[in-house]
């Protein structure tokens, strides 16, 4: 996935809005009862940046937060950090490339994957972290917990073209940092060891997938093109381009691929040790 790991051109930001609201109006046409929400939520929204902070700021609000202040610091935040759309777009695109079940329509996911929505709604608390205003941040972080199942600390540094594959239950603590082209299954969790403080989460580099129920905890780094097999507990830093399994983790073999996080193949074959008698 490196179709948007850069800086996006304006015919780049425009194409994918043309196709996703014609995709809108072909399910407008095939769906009448979802008309208006498809009017809502992107045929009468004024551009792609507009589609993504309305969306979001209805799905957050709370019962005592307007939501049309919530939409406007959306608004605002996308404004003043390009890098927002630009992140939310890749993060669209590798969905695309990723996941058989998006068909290679952008409609679906972009309206309803709550892991895309859950990194978008984050890079929105980042920014605002980055501002120091980590009152609204919290905020969002517990709304995003609250409505997508994913606990991201607002002050994580999360690169782009990042998936959460269906998404629940992933948590990733307050000094992580994920690189670009990573690919996460549900119930990862990025943690500490204990109630230390200071930089105490892992560091996953670029092209790394996660399997489903995967635990990397303490500050340790997982390589470049590592692939962490589902259920394992990874608690020493992992070399590029291995794969790992087991509860704790150690390496069973090579990753397979230079990029795992694009190939998505789960399926670890772990080696009988030396010895055994085969089954």
């Amino acid at each position: 996935m490196s179709t948007l790991s850069h800086k996006l051109s304006a015919n780049q930001v425009n194409n994918i809005w043309s196709q996703l609201r014609e995709e809108a109006l072909l399910n407008q046409a095939q769906e009448p009862v979802l008309r208006d929400y498809l009017h809502t939520f992107l045929l009468n929204r004024q551009s792609l940046s507009d589609a993504i902070g309305y969306m979001l700021a209805h799905e957050l609000v709370g019962e005592t937060v307007d939501t049309a202040l919530l939409y406007g610091v959306f608004t605002e935040g996308h404004k003043a950090d390009p890098t927002i759309l630009t992140a939310a777009l890749a993060d669209l695109i590798a969905i695309i490339e990723r996941d058989p079940a998006a068909a290679g329509k952008l409609l679906v996911p972009f309206l309803f994957y709550k892991g895309f929505h859950a990194l978008q709604a984050y890079r929105l608390a980042h920014w605002l972290w980055s501002q120091k205003r980590s009152t609204l941040a919290f905020y969002l972080q517990s709304r995003i917990a609250k409505c997508f199942s994913v606990d991201i600390h607002p002050a994580a540094c999360i690169g782009q073209g990042v998936m959460m594959d269906h998404a629940n239950g992933i948590v990733i603590g307050e000094t992580s940092v994920v690189e670009n082209n990573v690919s996460f299954l549900h119930s990862v969790t990025l943690g500490g060891t204990g109630k230390e403080g200071g930089d105490r989460h892992p560091k996953i580099r670029a092209g790394v997938m996660i399997g489903a129920g995967a635990k990397i905890l303490g500050n340790i780094e997982i390589g470049a093109g590592a692939r962490i097999a589902a259920g394992s507990v990874v608690l020493q830093a992992v070399p590029p381009h291995v794969t790992v399994a087991g509860v704790p983790a150690r390496v069973v073999g090579i990753a397979g691929c230079d990029k795992p996080s694009e190939e998505m193949d789960q399926i670890v074959l772990v080696p009988e040790p030396l010895g055994s008698t085969p089954k």
